[in-house]
C-alpha cells in the first residue's frame, strides 16, 4: 500500500501560508540559468516541438515537463535540471507547443491530456541511441500528462523508461477547475486567462477567421475557456468531455513502473479528487505523498540551494526512496 503517510517536507517558519508558498518561488527564488542546447523536432502532423537539452554525455536521462503556460526556463524546471545534472543525469526539458517563445504552426496547441507529443519526444530521445534509461518528471499540467502517459502505456511501456515523478498535479481536471473558480484563487485564474488570451491572439493572426476573440473579456473560468476554445480545437465536444477524457486519475491503476505523485494537502489548485489515495492503496507501483504544506509547485527551502521537491524527485528516481 504505497501511500506515504509521512513526508519530510517542512516549510520555513515564516512561510506557512499556502498562497505565499505558491507565489514565493516565482517572485523571489534566484537560480542560475540552465546550460541548454535547443533542438527542434518535427511532429507527425507537420508541427514542431522545441526541446532544451542539458547534456553531460551520461547514459541516464530525465525528461522534464512544465506546467500550464510555463516553459523550460521556469525556475522549478531549471532547479530540477541542476539537481539531476549534478547527480549524473542528462536532462531534456520539453516545451509544449507554442510555449518555447515561438508560435507553433498548427491551429491546435497543447492541453492537459495530450500524450501524443510526449510520445514523439520519447521516440526522439531513444533515436539518439545514447541513453540506457529514461525517467520522467512533470509539474502540474505536465504532471498530469506524465501520469496519463505512464498509465496509458501500462505494461507495454518501453523498458528503458524506469520511473516517473509528478508534482502538484490536477489529476482530476474537473475537481481542480471547480477549485480554481473559488474566490481565493481569483489572482491565479485571472493570470492564466490573460496569458491564454495572448496565445489565442497569436493563433487568430495565424489563422484568420478560425478563432474569434469576440466577447473574450466575459471569460473568467477554465470551464468557460475550455468550452469555447480548448475542447473544440482539440476534438472534444465540451469542457466536461475534455476533463473526463484527459484526467490522469482514471489511468493510475494501470501504472507499471515506480511512479511518485507529490500533492500538498494545502495546494490551492487541487480539490479532494486530486488526492487518489485509493489508486495508491491498490497499485504497488504508484506512490502518493501528501505533505501538509507546499502550496502549488512551491515546497520552498531556504537552507539548501535545491528545493525539497528537487531532492525528493532525485531520491525517488536515483535511489528508489
Amino acid at each position: 500500500m504505497p501511500v506515504l503517510s509521512t513526508s519530510t517536507y517542512k516549510p520555513p517558519i515564516f512561510l506557512t501560508n499556502r498562497h505565499l508558498q505558491t507565489i514565493y518561488p516565482t517572485l523571489f527564488r534566484r537560480i542560475d540559468a540552465a546550460p541548454y542546447v535547443r533542438r527542434r523536432i518535427d511532429t507527425p502532423d507537420g508541427d514542431f516541438l522545441d526541446l532544451d537539452l542539458s547534456s553531460r554525455n551520461n547514459k541516464k536521462a530525465v525528461l522534464i515537463l512544465h506546467g500550464l503556460e510555463g516553459n523550460s526556463t521556469r525556475k522549478y524546471v531549471m532547479g530540477m535540471v541542476h539537481m539531476f545534472n549534478k547527480g549524473g543525469y542528462d536532462t531534456i526539458s520539453m516545451n509544449f507547443r507554442g510555449c518555447s517563445g515561438e508560435p507553433n504552426r498548427a491551429m491546435r496547441f497543447y492541453h492537459s491530456g495530450d500524450t501524443g507529443d510526449i510520445a514523439t519526444v520519447i521516440d526522439y530521445i531513444f533515436s539518439l541511441q545514447q541513453y540506457e534509461q529514461l525517467h520522467i518528471v512533470g509539474f502540474s499540467l505536465g504532471g498530469n500528462v506524465t501520469l496519463k502517459y505512464v498509465g496509458e502505456q501500462g505494461k507495454n511501456i518501453d523498458p528503458r523508461i524506469r520511473s516517473a515523478v509528478a508534482i502538484s498535479v490536477p489529476c482530476d481536471l474537473m475537481d481542480s477547475s471547480v477549485e480554481l473558480e473559488k474566490p481565493h484563487n481569483v489572482i491565479y485564474m485571472t493570470r492564466f486567462i490573460r496569458n491564454l488570451e495572448e496565445k489565442l491572439r497569436l493563433k487568430s493572426a495565424l489563422f484568420p477567421g478560425k478563432i474569434s476573440l469576440t466577447g473574450f473579456k466575459e471569460i473568467k473560468t477554465f470551464r468557460q475557456f475550455d468550452d469555447r476554445y480548448t475542447a473544440p480545437i482539440h476534438g472534444f465536444n465540451n469542457a466536461l468531455e475534455y476533463w473526463e477524457k484527459s484526467s490522469s486519475k482514471q489511468f493510475l491503476h494501470q501504472v507499471s513502473i515506480p511512479t511518485l505523485l507529490v500533492n500538498a494537502l494545502n495546494d490551492p489548485f487541487l480539490g479532494e479528487g486530486c488526492f487518489p489515495f485509493d489508486a495508491a492503496e491498490e497499485n504497488p507501483h504508484f506512490f502518493l505523498e501528501t505533505p501538509g504544506n507546499g502550496g502549488h509547485v512551491g515546497f520552498v527551502t531556504f537552507s539548501d540551494p535545491y528545493y525539497w521537491t528537487e531532492k525528493r524527485a532525485f531520491d525517488f528516481i536515483d535511489k528508489g526512496l
